[in-house]
């Protein structure tokens, strides 16, 4: 019974919100709405946020894409685009927000969005250097999809560098074997180069800003799969050999990401200090096993939707959060979600007329739930990132009673009730923790 209830609330509030609010606010294409039902942390924080693209290039790196079995695999340089976003001083007079120039899932079609970033702002010091958080999207995905976060944090006081993947983005959907090989690789060559430009910034705007000691990496599906290899869990040995014609990494490749590789092994960096991972992918397809996982001793916030068909939930995401038992877990579930749970921006609005897959799917289905609301969804994503970073990352204690919860929301009554949620709003959601093992 409890379980009919809370699916028939969940519709009922996803209903409410398209009438409501989340339709108008995605025909303004904007990345930084606050619903009047958010919960308490989504609010943006006391910075102004500035932005700017650099690009970055890493030299003589596995050409994976251009690979082919059997033969030695060429190197290139690896450029990638990325988008910063930091706590600002604005000018006297001058206005909050700024428009992003962004492609869409189908790979042709630019569209504007809208959010509370200017463009190249000077640097708010003040509160520096800021920690840092890397984010990472999805196979495909771009810079921008994750960028309602981008803002929020940034104005909570981080420093956030969100990347474009080469070969992963969605106007160059290469072979499938690089975004497995090269998502941590790209993970940890930023890190390198946010913490070059703290010491030595071309354009000053980050230099003394940035505290790469004190980092932490936000992903989504592929990106999450590369944040929590970044930080100790090794892929397996299947993984490794599953052949570049069937979505592997050609030549055995993906082995400098394996569990005990050496090379695997003296990448980890010990300035990463938490991971929010959305729809971590890779668990039914073999690409993790319990030695793997393991491996991961970063305090890590899960994230998923409970019917996820990409990634799975159980099996998937679940397991690879029971499987991290060396490690501090949590596991927010969001009740007949699908694999879009939290993380993308609300769908552009002109995507509601694009077809995407040859035709045979709407673009905008890339972006959005059936069940639950967009704007929704990334509100309680700020949320929750924002407690388990300021926890893990700033070590505010003051968060505890944010993470500290009745497992199951529609549990909770009076004071038990989820902090941060008025009465009824955290229907449908489930948070989980797990503490290493002893």
């Amino acid at each position: 019974m409890k379980k009919f209830l809370n699916a028939a609330a969940l519709v009922a509030a996803s209903l409410l919100a398209a009438c409501g609010g989340g339709e108008r606010l995605a025909d303004e294409n904007r990345i930084d709405a606050i619903r009047s039902d958010a919960p308490a942390l989504a609010a943006l924080g006391a910075y102004k946020v500035g932005v700017k693209t650099l690009s970055f290039t890493n030299p003589a790196q596995l050409d994976i894409a251009n690979a082919v079995e059997g033969q030695t695999t060429p190197t290139y340089n690896r450029t990638l685009t990325a988008e910063v976003w930091y706590p600002a001083t604005l000018p006297a007079g001058t206005s909050a927000g700024g428009e992003y120039r962004a492609m869409t899932r189908d790979g042709k079609t630019v569209v504007s969005l809208y959010g509370k970033a200017v463009r190249d702002a000077g640097a708010d010091a003040r509160g520096g250097p800021y920690p840092l958080i890397i984010m990472s999207h999805g196979y495909p995905g771009n810079r921008f999809l994750l960028s309602h976060l981008g803002e929020n944090l940034a104005s909570k006081g981080y420093v956030v560098v969100s990347i474009d993947h080469t070969d992963s983005t969605y106007e160059s959907q290469l072979a499938f074997g690089s975004t497995l090989v090269n998502r941590s690789l790209d993970h940890l060559f930023v890190l390198r180069e946010m913490a070059r430009l703290n010491t030595s910034d071309p354009g000053r705007t980050l230099q003394g800003l940035v505290n790469a000691n004190n980092t932490a990496l936000i992903g989504y599906s592929m990106g999450a799969y590369g944040a929590i290899n970044t930080v100790g869990a090794g892929v397996s040995a299947a993984a490794v050999a599953i052949p570049a014609a069937y979505g592997g990494a050609p030549n055995g490749t993906l082995a400098i990401r394996q569990k005990g590789n050496a090379t695997y092994e003296a990448s980890l960096d010990s300035r990463i200090k938490a991971v929010v991972a959305f729809a971590p992918w890779g668990y039914n397809y073999g690409v993790w096993d319990a030695a793997g996982l393991a491996g991961i001793r970063t305090p890590v916030l899960y994230v998923a939707g409970s019917v996820d068909s990409t990634s799975g939930y159980s099996p998937g995401v679940r397991n690879i959060y029971q499987g991290s038992v060396n490690t501090t877990r949590y596991l927010l579930t969001f009740e007949n979600a699908n694999h879009n749970a939290g993380a993308p921006i609300p769908a552009p609005k002109e995507t509601r007329t694009l077809m995407c897959g040859g035709g045979t799917w709407a673009c905008a289905e890339h972006y959005t739930d059936p069940v639950w609301d967009n704007v929704r969804m990334n509100n309680i994503a700020q949320h929750f990132a924002t407690a388990f970073l300021n926890k893990y990352i700033k070590s505010d204690a003051t968060m505890d009673p944010y993470l500290n919860l009745v497992p199951n929301a529609i549990d909770g009554t009076g004071d038990t009730y989820w902090k941060g949620f008025a009465a009824t709003t955290a229907v449908g959601l489930r948070l989980e923790k797990l503490n290493p093992a002893p």
